[in-house]
């Protein structure tokens, strides 16, 4: 043990649900706020530290709901609320509409449970000039073969994934939330227990620093299990992408387009005018790299960085664009990247006390909806911190800790994801791995 720095609240992990939590607590009034995280920020395996994410605004919750569709009406009215009126988030919103289609039929059904849930006017697409039509002249030049689907022109869009992040971790800083973020003096080793184990006094950094707190937060997305038992509650997935170089002149004509996201063949957004790349991305249930532990057999999926991503995800891409722009089908992608998050049994958050550890709350389990719902994460944490807030009991019940719900819990679940045959996928099975480099070369 080197030295001890003293907290009234820890928060392990830097990420999108880190920054979220405290800025949000920072803004309650909350002061000796302290953010560990091993990585430099932006984490280079975060799933925040992106160009953009599909947002979308939800419908008025009902008591006639099902239990799933009044969570995510809940914590998607809770998220837009943010991002259509607070002014550090406004920013980063684009309303420019939402396609959803598949090629499939399991995904085609999946796109009628949709529509059929939306309050909101939506327009069936079954033809290649439906699609078309969704999009000024010449953009969309494929033959859209086998794609059906709705657009919804409005409610819906995109957050400036990367920018939002930047956003909340500045003004987090200014509000006089410490952040650790190093290799070393912020990676956390260890939970610290009380002798009895009955409560959680800080965390140890790899540095051997003792940071102690009144209350710790977990939010270390994909590795927060390797901190603390989830009892299976938690699986780390990952996904692909790739950034699509456009001219100056293409990025003009590329601008305020409506996401296209086909749910069983990939998506992609509206390009950064910064630097003139559009982000692609292959669908897919996602992958894992498992790792057995040597002694007692667990089974765990173990997160890492790479920029590059599988030869089989690039081709899925290729045939995604060749799908609805052909015009790029062949066009080197400029960056690629592995980003992860991790995964519920029923893909609904992990928020709340440990019910057996005091002082320690959990944030985690953003499976796949963490970023767009951030703002309402932060909301949601700081609730469960101050046991008060405005969220009904029905939504906070289905964040509890609830491991039974993982007893016998199948790893390659789908979780409802459609592409790629359907499977969730396994990294040790993938014999080529991209080239892609900032030259263009791929």
């Amino acid at each position: 043990m080197n030295s001890e720095n003293d907290s009234n609240i820890l928060i392990v992990g830097a990420g999108t649900w880190g920054c979220a939590t405290a800025l949000e607590l920072a803004r309650r009034g909350h002061t000796g706020i302290t953010v560990l995280d091993g990585s430099p920020f932006p984490s280079a395996i975060s799933a925040g530290n992106d160009l953009n994410k599909i947002a979308e605004e939800g419908n008025k919750p009902s008591a006639n709901d099902s239990d799933i569709d009044y969570f995510w009406n809940n914590v998607h009215q809770l998220a837009m609320k943010a991002w259509k009126t607070d002014p550090l988030f406004t920013p980063f919103y684009h309303k420019t509409g939402f396609i959803m289609a598949a090629v499939g039929e399991d995904g085609y059904q999946s796109c009628i449970e949709y529509a059929e849930t939306e309050h909101t006017h939506l327009i069936p697409l079954e033809t290649k000039e439906d699609f078309h039509k969704t999009m000024p002249e010449g953009v969309l030049q494929g033959d859209f073969p086998g794609w059906r689907g709705f657009w919804r022109d409005g409610g819906a869009g995109w957050v400036f994934a990367r920018g939002a992040l930047f956003a909340m971790h500045a003004e987090a800083i200014r509000l006089g939330v410490t952040f650790v973020t190093h290799e070393t003096q912020g990676r956390v080793h260890e939970l610290l227990y009380s002798p009895n184990r009955t409560s959680i006094l800080g965390a140890r950094t790899a540095d051997g620093v003792v940071h102690t707190a009144n209350t710790t937060i977990l939010s270390a997305g994909a590795n927060s299990d390797a901190l603390l038992d989830f009892k299976n509650q938690l699986r780390p997935t990952a996904w692909t992408l790739a950034h699509l170089p456009l001219s100056a002149e293409e990025a003009q004509t590329y601008r305020n387009l409506p996401v296209l996201y086909g749910v069983d063949s990939g998506f992609f957004i509206e390009p950064d005018m910064e630097r003139h790349e559009m982000k692609i991305c292959d669908e897919h249930p996602g992958y894992l790299n498992p790792v057995s532990d040597p002694e007692t057999g667990a089974f765990r999926s173990v997160p890492f960085a790479r920029h590059q991503i599988p030869e089989e995800s690039e081709s899925r891409m290729r045939t995604l664009l060749r799908d609805t722009m052909p015009q790029f089908a062949d066009r080197n992608f400029t960056f690629a990247r592995v980003c992860w998050d991790a995964d519920t049994v029923d893909r609904v958050f992990l928020i709340d006390r440990h019910p057996e550890l005091a002082n320690l709350i959990l944030a985690v389990g953003g499976s796949g909806h963490g970023f767009m719902t951030s703002p309402a994460v932060g909301v949601l944490v700081a609730d469960a911190l101050e046991a008060k807030g405005e969220v009904e009991d029905r939504v906070r019940k289905m964040m509890r800790w609830r491991p039974e719900t993982a007893v016998d819990r199948d790893w390659w679940d789908s979780l409802g994801r459609f592409g790629a045959d359907g499977k969730v996928m396994d990294f040790r099975a993938v014999e080529e791995w991209t080239k892609i480099g900032g030259n263009g070369t791929s």
